[in-house]
């Protein structure tokens, strides 16, 4: 017996006390698919030539060694994943086609340009997310593409889009799990504008000719998502919450909630149960700002519990699909996947070996001093045992073992790029 199952024998006793099941907890956490962020690895760059990051998207530092083609990038992700524990999907963005060194334009991607990806994907027995890419491109330089008021820009984009839900419905049919499509654009103001209306209605107009036409839901399910506020946008977002919201309800879409999208006091967990009464399901973007939209890597925070909780306490999972997103540049990149996914994974756990039972009971009886007690008292509960042991039982390293793996593919692989 190991050290780690024997710390485990003693917490599952512990967590038995108040009626849960380890066991259960750890398939639970297991079950749920979290989506890794293809953009981690190579800091936005994509694989298209020629035109700088833009759209208010910045990637900080320069560590080096980022993946500089699809097969770095693709054993980057190999090494991360074989980390990680439980099941994992991956999200790509448009701009991270295999274009054999031709000039493909967004409104001319195919399928073709991401046949390595799915076969990867297949071999790895995940699904595949993905992106339009309506930013670092000369089209979206002046920071509107849906909502431009040039229709010839608008029709492009809208091409873009109609040709990334056909892909993602290819990659949803070959895979035999949907592929979820999400739509964020950059649009918007520096400053104060003067109108308002007319850019969010050009941007309704976009979308609805974008989701014309009708494509299988065991294929493709369609998410938009909001922003507050980005660089070169700070005044004014087409694409705001309450727009979105507003269009995913209307049209039965799934609403996109990042985590660093909104006011740096506002979090995305209260929103969760708020947005399932109206639609049917939801997209997260779990990150961690500071401060700003700034995309940290994801830690074991409050927050993050939060969220893992209203998805696992309310028995969510099918309704909500998890997505990461976040990109640092200063650190090893494999590390930064292996750490925000193994804490998404983690707060998982945590929330399944909460004694939910317990919490409700006391408070529908009105007896909160006993429901905050429990809570506070949870909090210290041996989760790093089960975690640990959860890890060993997956065949991935437990505790900090993992960071030793990093550093010698660090030394034997990314050192030599």
């Amino acid at each position: 017996m190991s050290q780690y199952e024997k710390a485990y024998e003693i917490a599952k006793e512990r967590f038995a006390e108040f009626g849960v099941d380890t066991e259960a907890a750890m398939q639970q956490a297991e079950s749920i698919p979290v989506s890794l962020h293809c953009w981690q690895g190579d800091d936005v760059g994509g694989f298209e030539s020629g035109h700088a990051l833009s759209g208010g998207i910045q990637a900080t530092g320069n560590y080096p060694g980022r993946a500089r083609t699809p097969e770095e990038l693709r054993s980057d992700l190999d090494k991360a994943l074989s980390l990680l524990p439980g099941k994992h999907r991956l999200n790509l963005h448009a701009i991270y086609g295999e274009f054999g060194g031709e000039k493909v334009d967004r409104d001319e991607i195919g399928v073709e340009h991401f046949q390595n990806w799915i076969g990867w994907a297949a071999a790895n027995k995940m699904g595949l997310d993905f992106n339009p890419t309506f930013f670092s491109h000369a089209k979206a330089d002046d920071g509107f593409t849906l909502s431009h008021p040039d229709q010839g820009i608008r029709d492009f984009w809208i091409e873009h889009a109609k040709a990334c839900r056909r892909i993602g419905a290819e990659m949803g049919k070959q895979l035999g799990t949907a592929c979820v499509d999400n739509v964020w654009i950059p649009d918007g103001m520096k400053d104060v504008p003067a109108d308002r209306l007319e850019p969010r209605r050009l941007l309704a107009d976009s979308l609805d000719k974008i989701f014309a036409e009708e494509l299988p839901k065991n294929q493709l399910l369609d998410a938009v998502e909001c922003k507050l506020f980005g660089i070169g946008s700070e005044s004014y977002v087409v694409g705001s919450h309450e727009f979105y919201m507003g269009y995913a309800v209307k049209n039965n879409k799934l609403l996109c909630l990042d985590a660093g999208h909104f006011h740096p006091t506002e979090v995305i967990s209260d929103k969760i149960s708020s947005e399932l009464t109206f639609v049917d399901e939801i997209l997260l973007h779990v990150s961690r700002g500071v401060r700003w939209d700034s995309d940290h890597v994801v830690t074991m925070n409050e927050e993050l519990y939060a969220i893992a909780r209203e998805i696992v306490c309310n028995d969510f999972a099918e309704r909500v699909h998890i997505g990461l997103d976040f990109f640092d540049a200063s650190i090893n990149r494999v590390a930064a996947w292996v750490i925000g996914t193994r804490n998404m994974r983690k707060a998982l756990l945590a929330a399944a070996l909460e004694p939910t039972a317990e919490l409700r009971k006391f408070e529908l009886k009105g007896d909160y001093t006993s429901r905050l007690a429990l809570m506070e008292e949870i909090k210290t509960f041996p989760l790093g045992a089960v975690w640990d042991y959860f890890c060993e039982k997956s065949g991935v390293p437990a505790g900090f073992k993992w960071l030793d793996d990093v550093k010698a593919y660090e030394k034997n692989v990314i050192d030599k790029r």
